[in-house]
């Protein structure tokens, strides 16, 4: 019987699981957590400050996965490091954990850049986990005013979740429009003016220079009070184990398409890996729940004894902010089609002649046909693209694609 071993509990892991027990059922799975919580869902912890959801709704698997999977799960443990020689994993507690075959599915850390005061800074945190939003919830009042330091999804994400449940929010970054490493200045500028109607504070192309006691001092000169402080930068993928098994690590855990890191029986998967995009054809970090997950059953499968690939990882991202749905993914370069209305955007870029990338906002139908375009690298000369550009319908597809995906003919 074999041992694999999963640092990490999110959504890699759990498709780590699925991936090992549809190939093996009787393996001895044993699961590392730092978190003391099972699998959730980590984009709705701003729902749950919303009130939207629960803890227990937050539950990305039902209550009895890791039993019927047959898992243990070592909670509130850390993995300190990995010994390939000796295949151990070996815990802060000075635990070791045999395995024949370990994935390293241990996510990001939030990226906290120096700002001179931060240190003094009693009420600060990050936005990450549920203990994160826990925690913040617990700190504010309906009179605080909150600082976000960091105006990505994360950062975003928090101030929606704040919303009507503090006095005033300010969300400052040194770049000059919001989520300036997934939108361009058109979609980006729609985001912003949704954001400043909802009582929003953005401070653009600004940040912290330094903190005296509960005021911000940034770099334009400008002072900021504040009660509640959120840290949301950026993340870095989570290498430390991957480095002491003397892994290839870039940016992240550098994989191939079969989640194998340059060690013999070390996996990896999710937001700690470096991958493939077939959209922008670059290496790059893309933490990203679907290919997180997608990833996870690639890398079981694979230590269970498979050949198995995914090998169409992609950017993307659908989120939004106060009732502004916004879709993104693959690469903006090439010829694009563009739509705009008062409140809705579409672009589509097209490179060599399929579909490389997409940003949209409002008109979000449908539009998981346009990313299956990009993940299958169709060729638009296949479809009736004219068509799909004003509308994404199945049928524009064609009859034998929807005879291979839906079991019937149109």
């Amino acid at each position: 019987m074999k041992n694999y071993v999963i640092i990490g509990n999110g959504v890699a892991a759990a498709g780590c699981i699925e991936g090992i027990r549809s190939i093996d059922k009787d393996g001895k799975i044993t699961v590392i957590s730092s978190e003391n919580h099972p699998v959730y869902c980590r984009p709705l912890i701003s729902y749950y400050l919303e009130g939207k959801t629960t803890l227990q709704k937050m539950s990305y698997r039902a209550d009895d996965f890791y039993e019927k999977n047959g898992c243990e799960v070592l909670y509130g443990k850390t993995a300190a490091s990995i010994d390939p020689d000796a295949k151990t994993v070996v815990l802060e507690s000075g635990e070791k954990i045999s395995f024949d075959s370990v994935c390293i599915a241990s996510g990001s850390n939030p990226f906290v850049p120096p700002m001179e005061g931060l240190d003094k800074v009693e009420k600060r945190f990050s936005f990450m986990t549920m203990d994160d939003a826990t925690s913040l919830e617990s700190a504010i009042t309906h009179k605080s005013r909150v600082l976000i330091v960091g105006a990505g999804l994360i950062g975003l994400k928090c101030a929606e979740g704040l919303h009507e449940r503090v006095k005033s929010i300010t969300v400052c970054d040194l770049a000059d429009t919001v989520m300036s490493s997934i939108l361009d200045k058109d979609s980006a500028s729609m985001v912003e003016a949704n954001l400043k109607n909802h009582g929003i504070t953005l401070m653009l192309g600004d940040t912290v220079s330094k903190f005296d006691g509960n005021t911000a001092i940034m770099r334009s000169g400008a002072k900021v009070e504040f009660d509640v402080l959120v840290v949301a930068v950026g993340v870095r993928a989570a290498t430390k184990t991957a480095i002491s098994a003397g892994c290839r690590c870039e940016r992240g855990i550098v994989v191939n398409t079969k989640m194998e890191t340059s060690v013999p029986g070390v996996y990896a998967a999710g937001d700690c890996t470096q991958s493939y995009d077939i959209a922008s054809q670059t290496e790059k970090v893309m933490a990203i729940m679907p290919n997180a997950y997608m990833q996870g059953v690639c890398a079981g499968k694979n230590m269970a004894g498979s050949d198995s690939d995914f090998d169409n990882a992609i950017p993307m991202n659908s989120i939004g902010f106060f009732g502004q749905h916004v879709m993104t993914a693959g690469s903006y370069s090439g010829e694009v089609y563009e739509e705009k209305t008062q409140d809705t955007l579409k672009k589509l870029y097209v490179r060599d002649g399929r579909l490389v990338g997409f940003i949209i906002i409002g008109c979000t139908d449908r539009v998981g046909i346009y990313t299956n375009l990009i993940r299958n690298k169709t060729p638009l000369d296949t479809v009736d693209f004219e068509s799909l550009k004003v509308s994404p319908e199945l049928y524009l597809l064609g009859r034998e694609y929807c005879k291979s995906k839906l079991g019937g003919v149109i």
